[in-house]
């Protein structure tokens, strides 16, 4: 496994996103046994980077990856968010000094650490200034409670008034073969200011693995019944998509998976997706394309892949994304 820094801090190339061990997925929280192993066994195959919320599940997650890294957390990169969940009874998006303060102390006792290594705005809060969220989480740094701040689906005024209070070390933001927003404007920005960049979903929740033929292998309760690259016509049309990603897996000897990784990891050298799973044998599938070198035809190729067609969440949760 190789490393790279977001910021000022050293993760794993590859991550581990623990959110489909506990919520909004097929099978999530059936099986917290198979979801343990498979954060031992990211671990031993040289991951550091394990991303949770406390929104997921809500709290349970966070327990969840506590438990799987105890007695190993300072091999571990822990990084979780706050402000989706308000502890201070205001409806809606809550990054509040006041709600980061009982937000903070709950993720601590949840994980079994004295410190967080990478806390994240969740979405941001249109009624806190970015300016008096962070120098909240600045005060948590100067206590020790948390090493780095991160920003997520932030937008590029957001990032740069946050930026300005204290240093950001990474913004977590949706990036793959089928979603290529940040690269217009957010790459550029983070490169030009220093700050790492993480990929959730970097496998387009799923759908660019190839296993997703059928909209009747996910449960009535998956979240993606309802995302619209996901339904109807759309959902045909995006298959097209994986039919050129099966292309160059097949020249590669590599899986689909592996494929839509490895060309995100030939984007730069300050990007670290975390692609999310609960089992031990995509853990590895996944970690693999650590190893796999595209050519510059085949990278060529995917970059003029078919659009994803549709937004790529509903018309309530792109309300709160790329917010400045």
């Amino acid at each position: 496994m190789k490393y790279i820094t977001l910021g000022q801090l050293a993760v794993s190339r590859i991550g581990l996103g623990a959110m489909s061990m506990s919520a909004y997925y097929t099978g999530a929280g059936s099986d917290d046994a198979e979801s343990v192993r498979a954060v031992h066994r990211a671990l031993d195959l040289g991951v550091t980077h394990i991303d949770t919320a406390e929104v997921y599940g809500p709290y349970t997650n966070e327990e969840l990856v506590g438990r799987a890294v105890r007695g190993r957390r300072d091999k571990v990169v822990i990084a979780t968010k706050f402000g989706a969940v308000s502890h201070t009874g205001r409806p809606g998006l809550d990054s509040s000094p006041a709600n980061i303060r009982l937000a903070v102390e709950g993720s601590l006792r949840r994980l079994g650490t004295d410190h967080i290594d990478l806390y994240y705005q969740h979405r941001v809060d249109p009624d806190t200034p970015i300016e008096d969220t962070v120098a909240a989480l600045s005060g948590l740094v100067a206590e020790g409670k948390i090493r780095h701040i991160g920003l997520s689906e932030a937008g590029p005024s957001t990032i740069r008034r946050a930026h300005a209070v204290h240093p950001i070390a990474a913004l977590q933001t949706e990036y793959s073969l089928w979603s290529r927003d940040p690269e217009a404007e957010l790459l550029p920005l983070l490169r030009e200011l220093g700050i790492g960049f993480v990929p959730y979903s970097p496998l387009g929740h799923g759908f660019l693995t190839g296993a997703i033929r059928s909209m009747d292998t996910l449960a009535a309760d998956d979240w993606r019944q309802t995302n619209p690259r996901f339904t109807g016509e759309n959902f045909r049309r995006n298959l097209r998509i994986v039919d050129e990603v099966e292309a160059i897996a097949a020249e590669v000897d590599a899986t689909p998976a592996q494929i839509a990784l490895a060309w995100l990891l030939a984007q730069g050298d300050d990007i670290a997706p975390i692609p999310g799973t609960k089992r031990v044998s995509r853990v590895e599938e996944n970690t693999a394309a650590d190893g796999i070198e595209l050519t510059a035809a085949q990278i060529s190729r995917l970059d003029r892949l078919t659009p994803a067609t549709g937004e790529r969440h509903d018309e309530v949760a792109m309300a709160v994304i790329d917010a400045s």
